[in-house]
């Protein structure tokens, strides 16, 4: 079987996905990618596999019920070859596997994606019908899911990145930067009219929206103020009744292609369905594998009107309720933990986190941090209830045997991670009236355990390499003196990453938190089976 138009198209191919067990697209993808290509109301930003798993799946569903009669548009700005050598192949056509926690696996040929495109102006006419989405009168949404790293314009020390320096001085007609392009393409909806956009992050970090806001007004004052660009351009991008930037909260985990799901695949005649490795290093393959489970919750901002995705079960509401289920997903609820599980599961040799969830101190660990130490300074959001989210992770979501992540993917940018996965926590206890920084015991535990992560030897002594982090460089050193066995003098070496707000969202020492920190990690460096020793001590 074929993953492409002619391979799923025709009484006889059909047939032979249907006795596979697949779900086939429902409606005449011709007519929808005519309609589309006419009038555009959706293009996203992020070629990768949560964009397929979860909003082109939606999208999906709405097409098949006749809801929506337009599909997606899709664009890759970093690593173009997922577009060249993943989606072009197979018509844009992808294969989501959706592994449930009961073993079962539901087979969906999503369709939706009826244009994709890399963003580079050497592409002359994919950069032109770029430029053609953003003019369009029907163009409703611009979202992205391209990390919090795509945002950023400056590095860790304040200093904007020479590219971008460079961008500001080129304008928008040679601009080359990931959003300097993004940008540009929204000047031309801007010269065409100033017609009203929503640009939606739905990238997992907190206040997203905000975080595009400050990227794309960067280069619009920028260029303004090089008098490349005209000076409205800053007022429309600040008038909400044009350009909006809403917040969202995304939660559905979809990790790399797993082997098992491929050869599932080549058992059921489905070809082509190697995983490529770009030479960005990027693990990807015509399927992508998704737990059952997910969320999206978006401000319901949108100066152009909306598709209905409420009817996709896409959550629409206000900003304070995205703030607070962000929170409660980012702070307490399932990032901390899988934080936690990555970082204690590389020490402890293990390479799936379902496994982990085996593992009696590992689970106390995380079930402490969630109940007891964050889901007291939780505010109920309303639209979904703490408790219940928090139990469905813990029970049903982290512990899937057939989910196939990995503490090492996990484990990848924890630097800046903490400061919102429970950084948050601990300004919430020192904010507190009714509760001390003190009562924390193992989210002290998890900083510790980063730390003596940072050394890249496990807990019986062996080597493992870190998983990337653009802190590395920084953090690392500090800890290249620390030997198994030293007391106190650790401090001393500690100190600089203890203080550094950056990461922890807070100074430790001001917070009251560097001591216990510091005698954790002692603990856990006193030598081979340190980290398990200490781990039993604490999780009681």
């Amino acid at each position: 079987m074929q993953l492409n138009n002619q391979g799923i198209n025709g009484a006889e191919n059909r047939r032979k996905w249907a006795e596979k067990g697949y779900r086939l697209p429902e409606y005449d993808r011709e007519q929808v990618s005519a309609l589309t290509r006419e009038n555009p109301f959706w293009i996203h930003f992020g070629a990768g596999n949560i964009f397929r798993a979860f909003q082109a799946n939606v999208v999906q569903k709405l097409l098949n019920e006749g809801v929506l009669d337009r599909g997606l548009v899709v664009v890759e700005g970093y690593d173009y070859e997922i577009i060249e050598k993943v989606y072009r192949p197979h018509d844009d056509l992808n294969i989501l596997a959706t592994l449930k926690a009961d073993g079962s696996i539901e087979k969906t040929v999503v369709g939706s994606i009826v244009e994709s495109y890399i963003l580079d102006r050497e592409d002359a006419d994919g950069y032109e019908r770029l430029a053609e989405i953003f003019s369009k009168d029907s163009l409703q949404m611009v979202s992205f899911t391209i990390t919090e790293k795509g945002y950023q314009i400056m590095d860790a020390e304040g200093r904007i990145f020479p590219a971008v320096e460079k961008d500001f001085a080129a304008g928008p007609e040679r601009a080359e930067s990931y959003m300097g392009k993004v940008t540009a393409l929204l000047y031309q909806r801007y010269l065409h009219g100033a017609k009203p956009v929503a640009m939606v992050s739905m990238d997992n970090c907190s206040h997203n929206g905000d975080k595009l806001y400050a990227a794309v007004t960067a280069f619009a004052e920028g260029w303004v103020k090089n008098k490349l660009a005209e000076e409205g351009f800053v007022e429309y991008i600040n008038d909400r009744n044009k350009v909006s930037f809403p917040w969202t909260m995304i939660d559905k985990i979809t990790p790399r292609p797993d082997g098992s799901v491929e050869e599932m695949l080549s058992k059921d005649g489905v070809c082509g369905q190697t995983p490529v490795v770009t030479s960005k290093n990027t693990y990807i393959a015509p399927f992508v594998n998704a737990e059952e489970c997910e969320y999206l919750v978006i401000e319901d901002s949108f100066p152009n009107g909306r598709p209905e995705l409420a009817k996709g079960g896409i959550l629409f509401t206000d900003k304070e309720t995205v703030d607070k289920v962000e929170k409660m997903k980012v702070c307490t609820c399932l990032n901390p933990l899988h934080t936690a599980l990555a970082v204690f599961g590389c020490l402890l040799g293990y390479d799936k986190i379902s496994e982990e969830m085996k593992d009696t101190e590992l689970r106390k660990m995380v079930e402490i941090i969630g109940y007891r130490e964050g889901l007291p300074v939780v505010v109920n959001p309303g639209i979904l209830n703490p408790k219940e989210f928090l139990d469905t992770v813990l029970n049903d979501r982290i512990p899937n045997p057939f989910m196939p992540d990995t503490p090492q993917r996990i484990a990848t940018d924890t630097s800046q991670k903490l400061s919102i996965r429970f950084g948050e926590t601990v300004k919430a206890y020192l904010a507190s009236e009714e509760r001390n920084v003190s009562d924390l015991r193992l989210i002290p535990l998890v900083f510790a355990g980063w730390l003596r992560y940072l050394m890249a030897i496990d807990d019986e002594g062996n080597p493992f390499t870190l998983s990337p982090d653009p802190m590395l460089e920084i953090v690392c050193p500090y800890l290249e003196k620390v030997t198994f066995g030293m007391g106190d003098e650790v401090e001393e070496l500690l100190q600089p990453v203890l203080k550094n707000q950056s990461i922890f969202g807070v100074d430790l020492y001001e917070a009251r938190m560097a001591e216990s920190v510091c005698e954790y990690f002692k603990e856990l460096i006193a030598g081979a089976g340190a980290v398990r020793a200490t781990l039993k001590k604490e999780v009681y």
